[in-house]
């Protein structure tokens, strides 16, 4: 059989190639194009797959600075104000842990079942790679891999989001990317990145995390024979996992230790004993950051893909919020506790709640509380629910009357009163058909008076209501119509209490802030937002309001506030809509505006007797003193151009000294009353009425007679008088 000639070959087609110097260029290629053809695309298929891989696949290599700061995703940070941990953007079950923190059997265990020649080669083990060819080109099948922990590095980093699913193309790369990190890392940087990085079943990645769901304890506590359980689970997860078949689990766990002994990893006897020892699996998975996670988190995410689409794809984010962890934390046990009590006490279908608190200066949103129970992409009560604030709307119509030149010591009837309007009547009735009469605005707005405000709103007509709702921070539409005077409209308890802001800093309003920025996971900004302010209510006009809200909370409706404990500066206002269906309190400090609001999805009655000073006061109290007392508030800042008198609530006129009752009242220079209460006067002092048939001297000497007559008739009187004033 004659035997190949390679160099013969050869020299035969350099004959044929070689030009003839008697023939023109243009004839010896026409003569020799297919060689020539065939050559140029060699030539430009090496140029091309060696471009290819030197720009791992045209996606670009990460560079040495790029590898060396790459962590493993944990799902990416979420931070209170304060710089405190509350929560993950993605539900990654993933711990990163320093590969000081892995005892060094863990280490051995992978290493020996993974890559045994890990420390010795140079990310392909290459006499691993043409033994794994042999053995599977002889079983006709795949029966060995060749990837490297470097290899499974790449493959679990900066490949995991370029490339899916398995091809050559993508091992190819995978090659390149092994020799990229083996140049920019130690041996230890790489062992530490595949430990955090490789899947072990169940969605859980990394040596630390598995360890918490199998064992229930850090991965620096478990013994031999459970790191060999971890290292025993790369190679098919959810094959080997003890939760699934323990016998199965045992037997890939004992081939662990038995490859420890023969690399000189573990000594033969210590193997026997972790091969006796028993296989104790906790019994509950570890699930991070599900259960008692914050209910704000929800909205949190959602703003991220909304504001900051592709931040995620960054790595590791960190997201800044304004939340304050511990009014969160008190925001969702006060909404889920007093639910529940309503719950106890209707016997009905599920109530639910939802809580806004924000930073009336800034915006900046402290707790949000969308539901009493936590549901990922569930409905956001808070920012998305449209119910009628009832009550807890009518500051607003008291902020425009005042606007209009009224007083907190105007007078008004508080009597039935009816409308008539298209040919329809409205008759609206106060809480238990309870009327007080004529009275101030102050006692009016103190005491919820339905009749009074609506004669309020019907002074200085609803459009001029609608208009100071709209600047003071509620988006939703408002209808001009009489009963917007008593919240007959619709808005979400985030509109709601952002519009209570400017009463409580002076006449600003305020743009709600959840997030202030986003940060890539080596401090790059991604995304932010400023604080937003706009001046849209007379300083006056808001402390006026803030004074008589005070009222509210001291004297009026709201004194379930005062009941449960809260002490120091408080204004707010409670909310019942038409049966009970929705109950409310939205309350301010100098520091703090918050409003809380209980009521069915679909609507339907919370009960008899249902209110929002029974209802939802008593729950923004718990909120408060859980949540926010310790902050130290000062008493509310009285803006320039206002005096305080003390007035009648019975006559509106300047309070004597006779007036039962006495309000200390704030007005405009100019618009304070000008006369003395003329109804409570000095007490009359009537003439001792005797029997006609008395006798002599028994009317007290009138007529000169005995018993000290007139001067001492007299003489008591101015000793009355003069009892009365105080030095």
């Amino acid at each position: 059989m004659p035997s190949f000639d390679l160099d013969g070959r050869l020299a035969l087609l350099r004959t044929r190639l070689r030009r003839d110097p008697t023939q023109p260029p243009r004839v010896w290629v026409r003569r020799h194009w297919p060689w020539l053809t065939l050559l140029g695309l060699a030539i430009a298929g090496v140029a091309f797959l060696d471009v290819w891989l030197v720009t791992c696949g045209f996606t670009g290599c990460p560079s040495a600075g790029e590898i060396r700061a790459f962590r493993p995703d944990e799902g990416g940070r979420i931070l209170d104000r304060n710089g405190r941990l509350i929560g993950r953007l993605a539900s990654i079950k993933r711990v990163n842990v320093p590969l000081s923190d892995v005892p060094p059997h863990v280490r051995a265990a992978f290493i020996a079942t993974e890559d045994r020649r890990f420390f010795r080669h140079h990310g392909v083990d290459w006499r691993g790679s043409v033994r794994a060819v042999v053995r599977n080109v002889s079983a006709f099948q795949v029966r060995e891999g060749f990837s490297t922990i470097t290899m499974q590095v790449a493959r679990n980093t900066f490949l995991a989001r370029r490339w899916n699913g398995r091809s050559f193309k993508r091992k190819l790369v995978e090659l390149r990317m092994a020799r990229l990190i083996e140049k920019a890392l130690t041996k230890d940087q790489i062992l530490e990145l595949y430990l955090n990085v490789i899947y072990l079943g169940n969605g859980v990645h990394g040596v630390e995390a598995a360890s918490r769901d199998l064992f229930g304890k850090s991965v620096a506590r478990v013994n031999i024979a459970e790191g060999a359980m971890l290292a025993a689970l790369p190679k098919a997860p959810s094959v080997y996992t003890p939760r699934r078949n323990r016998k199965r689990a045992q037997r890939r766990r004992d081939l662990v230790l038995q490859l420890m002994v023969r690399e000189g990893y573990l000594p033969q006897r210590m193997a026997m004993q972790a091969v006796d020892a028993p296989l104790r699996v906790a019994e509950r998975e570890w699930r991070p950051n599900e259960l008692g996670e914050p209910t704000a988190l929800d909205a949190v995410r959602a703003l991220v893909d909304s504001v900051a689409p592709d931040a995620q794809k960054e790595g590791d984010i960190t997201v800044y919020t304004t939340l304050d962890a511990t009014a969160q934390a008190a925001a969702d046990r006060a909404v889920a506790r007093h639910a529940a009590a309503i719950d106890r006490s209707t016997r009905g279908a599920p109530v639910q709640g939802a809580l806004v608190a924000l930073d009336p200066h800034t915006g900046d949103i402290r707790a949000l509380v969308s539901g009493r129970r936590v549901q990922r992409g569930g409905f956001n009560r808070a920012i998305a629910a449209h119910r009628q604030p009832g009550s807890a709307f009518k500051p607003f119509v008291y902020a425009a009357a005042l606007d209009a030149g009224h007083t907190p010591a105007t007078l008004v009837d508080d009597e039935p009163i009816e409308l008539r309007r298209g040919g329809q009547v409205w008759a609206p009735r106060n809480y238990d058909d309870q009327y007080l009469g004529r009275t101030t605005m102050r006692r009016a707005l103190m005491k919820s008076a339905n009749a009074a405000t609506v004669r309020f709103a019907q002074s200085v007509g609803e459009a001029r209501v609608v208009a100071v709702a709209h600047r003071s921070g509620i988006r939703s539409k408002l209808p001009a119509v009489p009963s917007i005077s008593l919240g007959a409209v619709e808005v979400t308890p985030l509109e709601l209490v952002t519009a209570y802001a400017p009463f409580a800093n002076g006449g600003l309003r305020v743009k709600p802030r959840l997030v202030r920025r986003i940060e890539a996971a080596d401090g790059t900004p991604l995304w932010s937002i400023e604080t937003e302010r706009e001046a849209v209510m007379d300083p006056r006009t808001a402390f006026q309001i803030t004074s008589m809200l005070q009222g509210v909370v001291n004297e009026g409706t709201g004194t379930a506030i005062r009941n449960y404990g809260v002490r120091g500066p408080v204004a707010g206002k409670t909310g019942t809509t038409n049966n009970g269906t929705d109950v409310w309190f939205v309350g301010y400090t100098p520091s703090l505006v918050a409003g809380i609001w209980f009521g069915h999805d679909t609507p339907r009655p919370l009960g008899g007797g249902a209110s929002g000073g029974r209802l939802a006061a008593p729950a923004w109290a718990d909120f408060y003193l859980r949540g926010w007392r310790g902050r130290r508030d000062e008493a509310f800042v009285v803006p320039a151009g206002l005096a305080q008198h003390t007035i009648d609530p019975e006559t509106g006129d300047l309070a004597g000294e006779y007036c039962p009752h006495r309000d200390a009242e704030w007005f405009r220079l100019g618009t304070e009353p000008q006369q003395w209460c003329r109804v409570h006067v000095a007490p009359q002092f009537e003439e001792e009425r005797f029997p006609d048939d008395a006798p002599p001297g028994s009317r007290g000497g009138r007529n000169g007679d005995a018993g000290g007559g007139w001067m001492q008739d007299v003489g008591k009187r101015l000793g009355k008088i003069f009892g009365r004033i105080r030095l």
